[in-house]
């Protein structure tokens, strides 16, 4: 086990000693490169893609975090994917030369990385190219998403069109097509100012290259990824972005670090498969309130529903504890998101909410269950109709053949897509609303007849 002091701090690294540990003696952190035998491991695996994120302190000083990313790194959670910190003397071409030597000389496979992915502001990428060769380096989409978040809130834009352009923001970059990317251009120069338009580098959005490294990931894995990713970047903020002393911030972030290592023991058994008996320190630990709660829901559903209505809960339920859920409270509704969903909850009996799921079984939803996890509350009898209590049903098959309809599937469809064409129309300039409109006028006479019949 290494040992591992800063400004008084006791850190602890379980396994085998750490083969890169290095800190100044200074009151400051002057430089400090960090690796235990964990992330080198995991970098020697997947050295292909490497994300590098900074995070500044209030005196200025850099913290430098690689993240190993790519379609063959599966690892999910906060920081599960960093395989390096380091804060270099001075954000200058010899100090991060200094600090990119010293990565190399502890990992042989850095040969073998063939991107790198940095965000808009790095300025050192001479020093980048020198030291990695034969790498490609590009913005990363997770970078240039926050970079244009940021710029829309700077520009004090009316409040409905930021909401617009945030909404189609998040949408593209879950969906990072050629056509996406193109019409989220065409947006932005619809609704930017132009004599602003060109703080926003816009034209990244049609460079292809950047998002190829991007585009293998499905809508919920894109969603998953930048949840990810968000929950990083804020954990890094927040434990040393916020702390003028570095010292005391790596320490407050390795602590959290050990406390929350469950991915950690994961990625090892996936490593070791001979080992996969071993029982890991995680399960050996008292069950977290959470996992209570999630057992509790379980029990009510399974105590409560039918077998097939049970059993098509529990597979949302599955959908929660696998996924970031958000949840804000209104005055009579609580918005419920969920990846890229995000749908409104009714709490009051009878519950509802407005996705497909619970709109065509009258189900509790993967929303539902998420309100009541975050609320440490079970499912009650008033919460289901009655031809899902127990005893009421027969079998799966022949609810889903009642209950899931095609016009209700397009009604839904149709009434999303409306929602969406809607909000793009209100807010768009007069001479694109006329173009759009017109656009549509002809769909609609071509499908279900002349304007003296049917009213657009």
């Amino acid at each position: 086990m290494a040992l591992t002091m800063l400004s008084g701090h006791l850190i602890k690294d379980s396994g085998p000693p750490v083969p890169l540990h290095q800190v100044s003696k200074t009151p400051q952190l002057d430089t400090f490169n960090y690796q235990n035998c964990f992330m080198q491991d995991l970098f020697a695996h997947f050295p292909e893609i490497l994300f590098i994120h900074r995070t500044y302190n209030p005196r200025g000083k850099v913290l430098y975090t690689f993240l190993v990313d790519g379609p063959r790194v599966q690892l999910e959670g906060p920081l599960a994917r960093a395989v390096y910190f380091a804060i270099p003397a001075k954000e200058d071409a010899e100090g991060l030369a200094q600090m990119f030597q010293l990565f190399k000389k502890f990992n042989p496979a850095w040969e073998r990385v063939c991107t790198i992915l940095v965000d808009p502001h790095f300025l050192p990428l001479p020093t980048l190219a020198m030291e990695f060769p034969t790498a490609e380096v590009l913005l990363s989409a997770f970078h240039i998403c926050k970079f244009l978040q940021g710029k829309f809130y700077q520009l004090s834009l009316k409040r409905p069109v930021e909401r617009v352009l945030l909404t189609s923001l998040q949408s593209t970059m879950c969906s990072a097509t050629a056509g996406n990317l193109r019409k989220f251009f065409t947006l932005l120069s619809s609704c930017i100012p132009p004599a602003r338009l060109s703080e926003l580098h816009s034209h990244w959005l049609l460079n292809d290259r950047i998002w190829l490294a991007h585009r293998w990931r499905s809508r919920a894995e894109s969603s998953r990824y930048f949840q990810s990713l968000e929950v990083t970047t804020r954990i890094l903020s927040q434990f040393f972005g916020t702390n003028p002393s570095e010292k005391q911030g790596m320490a407050s972030l390795f602590r959290y670090m050990q406390q929350n290592h469950g991915d950690k023991a994961s990625f090892n058994l996936s490593l070791s498969p001979k080992n996969s008996h071993t029982t890991s320190d995680a399960s050996t630990k008292t069950p977290k309130v959470e996992q209570l709660v999630e057992a509790g829901i379980q029990n009510s559903l399974n105590a409560i529903c039918t077998g097939p209505a049970a059993q098509l809960c529990l597979g949302e339920l599955a959908v929660v504890q696998k996924s970031v859920h958000l949840i804000g409270s209104g005055s009579e509704k609580i918005n419920i998101q969920i990846l890229e969903d995000t749908h409104k909850v009714q709490p009051q009996p009878p519950t509802s909410c407005s996705c497909y799921f619970n709109q065509a079984f009258h189900l509790p939803c993967r929303h539902i269950l998420a309100m009541l996890s975050a609320r440490r509350q079970v499912l009650h009898p008033d919460m289901l109709p009655g031809q899902w209590m127990a005893g009421c049903a027969t079998s799966l098959d022949s609810i889903l053949g009642s209950k899931w309809n095609e016009t209700l599937d397009k009604y839904l469809a149709v009434t999303l897509l409306a929602e969406e064409v809607g909000q793009l129309l209100q807010h768009c300039s007069k001479e694109e609303f006329e173009r759009r409109y017109s656009t549509l006028r002809e769909l609609a006479d071509s499908w279900i007849g002349p304007y003296e019949q049917v009213q657009l």
